[in-house]
């Protein structure tokens, strides 16, 4: 059975008093049901005093990237172990706004990921296509190769501590939001393909979130999705209301 998770990416927003300010929110005011898990990726200038704060909490705190290489000459890169040094568990792993803004490729996200994996930081892995890629018919053939190549040599063993996201690019930050249908067309195809990886019980065990416009009018509908099995959520995130709301989605029966 899998435990949905919500995960709020606050992206580059928040100075350090602002980002304490909602940490003291969401400790304060945000009570995580007991079937789900929830996750936020604060600034690394706020990684540390944040994970502090929340450490009695429910809610997890994990950092937005990570480099792979454990140190060295790398100015402005931020390891794995420093990640787990500021209390960070989790890591975001090629996000778009990494792969379309910063140029980030497929043997990077493979890098990071194995890196993660051996600083025990549960890699969440993101996938998506932009509009010129779904327009042209070509999603599930640019979905199932980013898989496959950011997750290029792992066992089965290891797969079991990743997280996916399937993130369309064109409905980030946009206001629009694939559809629950389109969601769970592409979140099947890519559980089709961990199957065929790494074996069907394993696929079925991996939670694959979905990420792109997500608010609470529309969360419900994704997470009724059988292949959908949270959220990585951006702008609603920042805002204490709405993203109790979407962790407190109303769970389909059964």
């Amino acid at each position: 059975m899998r435990r949905p998770l919500i995960a709020g990416n606050w992206k580059m927003n928040l100075g350090h008093a602002d980002a304490l300010r909602l940490a003291d929110g969401l400790f304060a005011g945000i009570d995580v049901p007991p079937d789900r898990d929830c996750a936020i990726f604060p600034p690394f200038t706020s990684l540390q005093a944040i994970s502090e704060k929340l450490r009695s909490s429910p809610i997890r705190v994990g950092a937005q990237n990570c480099y792979p290489e454990p140190d060295g000459a790398f100015t402005g890169e931020i390891s794995c172990s420093m990640l787990k040094a500021a209390g960070a568990s989790m890591v975001i792993i090629g996000h778009s706004e990494r792969r379309h803004v910063l140029g980030e490729s497929d043997a990077m996200v493979s890098r990071k990921v194995k890196a993660a994996l051996a600083h025990r930081l549960k890699p969440i892995v993101c996938i998506g296509e932009t509009l010129a890629e779904r327009d042209a018919g070509r999603t599930s053939d640019v979905v199932i190769t980013q898989l496959r190549r950011g997750l290029d040599g792992l066992t089965a063993d290891a797969m079991r501590d990743v997280i996916l996201a399937y993130e369309p690019v064109w409905a980030i930050g946009t206001g629009k939001t694939a559809t629950p249908a389109q969601a769970q067309e592409v979140h099947a195809s890519l559980r089709a393909e961990l199957g065929a990886l790494f074996g069907k019980p394993l696929a079925e065990d991996t939670l694959i979130l979905y990420g792109g416009s997500v608010k609470p009018s529309n969360v419900d509908g994704l997470m009724a999705m059988p292949d959908v099995d949270g959220a990585l959520v951006g702008g609603a995130s920042l805002d204490e209301s709405e993203f109790h709301r979407i962790i407190w989605f109303e769970a389909p029966e059964g």
